[in-house]
């Protein structure tokens, strides 16, 4: 007997065993008819004794085929799970699932997928929204980008990407509308535009003081707030912003975006909010995974952008 024995030949062996029909077995491993007999027939060749009885299109194992089968389909089976185990091993090293609250990814990271993609194309990265308190290794995230507060836990690692800076926008169109009232004016002051248009607030815990640290730091008294101009989260008031409903204050990361895309148009110097900046965060574990360095130096690099 040939000590190796082809694993093509016990693997059909298996398959016809267990569907008891050569015709299937070719359908279920994708191969010719002839390809399933002719491994039956070389793997009972190098045995030297016959592993199947033939009645009529139907197979099935006789007495040394059922032993053979109880012997091998575990090890064939071990063979499997240990290649998939491999495989998705394998599969996991370009996959991060990266933490951010909503308004970040829709805001900061869906408009650079695709140039990180272009950097990147070997990383998958997948989007967690937990905007409370969250666990790494509980919740299986890898990143966290944090907008807020620097994570300060014994087995993270986290290190500043920004500052938070909060700057005043309006659509193209008001900003011309009151260049032309104005004039001879070339530039519009905050002060113009807050006299001027009414303002857009959003009144959830995470955004409602924005406009609080904005006019503190210009000196301004906080506007008033308008009906149907407060909104319970970011994007809501950056479309009514878009859509000339008035004048809005609101963290420069979140409409780079926009205003490179003429969509909004900064009026004045942003304004540092001493409150939270933007923070990279990761298992110090990872701090050895190549994919979580190379999305940590593109974040790094990213927000260094003006």
């Amino acid at each position: 007997m040939n000590d190796r024995l082809p694993l093509k030949s016990i693997y059909a062996f298996i398959t016809v065993a267990e569907t008891g029909s050569m015709v299937e077995a070719a359908a279920k491993l994708n191969v010719s008819h002839s390809a399933i007999s002719q491994a039956i027939k070389s793997l009972e060749s190098q045995l030297n004794l016959p592993l199947f009885n033939r009645i009529g299109r139907r197979v099935e194992l006789n007495a040394p085929g059922s032993h053979y089968y109880r012997r091998v389909s575990p090890a064939i089976t071990e063979i499997i799970q240990a290649t998939q185990e491999i495989q998705a091993k394998e599969s996991a090293l370009n996959y991060l699932t990266v933490n951010m609250v909503n308004s970040m990814a829709l805001h900061w990271w869906i408009p650079r997928v695709s140039e990180f993609q272009t950097i990147a194309p070997e990383i998958d990265v997948r989007i967690s929204n937990l905007a409370t308190e969250f666990n790494f290794e509980r919740d299986g995230i890898d990143v966290a980008i944090i907008h807020g507060k620097p994570l300060q836990t014994t087995h993270s690692h986290c290190e500043k990407l920004g500052d938070d800076e909060l700057i005043l926008v309006c659509s193209p169109i008001l900003h011309e509308r009151l260049l032309k009232e104005l004039k001879n004016k070339k530039t519009i002051t905050p002060e113009q535009l807050l006299y001027t248009y009414p303002a857009i607030f959003v009144n959830n815990p995470r955004r409602q003081n924005d406009w609080q640290i904005w006019c503190d730091a210009y000196n301004f008294t906080l506007p008033n707030q308008h009906k149907n101009l407060t909104f319970s989260i970011s994007i809501q008031a950056t479309q009514a912003a878009i859509r000339h409903l008035g004048i809005f204050v609101t963290h420069k990361q979140y409409v780079r975006d926009d205003i490179k895309h003429g969509m909004l148009v900064p009026i004045g110097d942003a304004v540092k909010n001493p409150h939270q900046q933007f923070y990279f965060a990761t298992p110090k574990a990872n701090l050895k995974n190549k994919q979580v360095l190379a999305l940590r130096d593109w974040l790094k690099t990213e927000f260094c952008k003006s």
